[in-house]
């Protein structure tokens, strides 16, 4: 993972809220700092309170910029933002088309078919 550049969809422990006490993205992305990743992340409403707790990793305006040259994607919060997103934009943005779902928003056999290494958690 070093040296890497790992994208973050979802900062918020839930869709539709700005609260990021006990949201699982705060420790996955500090494990991954640890690991000596590059972080960029994005969350439609999280990221000011996720900034004065993570200042060192770089906030996106959007899940296109944040996927921009990724070598994975991970998603943490299952906004419908997500689950509505461009997949072949995606894709082509990539440095490489991978995507961790963490909340399982997308069919592991469509997007397989569509070219991504997919892994998704709890399923």
């Amino acid at each position: 993972i070093s040296g890497k550049t790992i994208g973050v969809l979802g900062l918020s422990f839930k869709p539709n809220t700005d609260d990021i006490r006990s949201a699982p993205a705060i420790e996955i992305i500090k494990d991954l700092l640890d690991e000596g990743a590059r972080i960029k992340a994005y969350d439609p409403e999280a990221m000011a309170n996720t900034k004065a707790v993570l200042p060192d990793i770089e906030y996106c305006s959007g899940p296109y910029e944040v996927a921009a040259e990724s070598e994975a994607l991970v998603i943490l919060t299952e906004w419908d933002e997500f689950k509505g997103l461009d997949l072949e934009k995606i894709k082509q943005l990539m440095a490489h088309p991978t995507i961790i779902d963490g909340r399982n928003i997308f069919d592991p056999a469509k997007m397989e078919k569509m070219g991504f290494t997919y892994k998704s958690i709890g399923r």
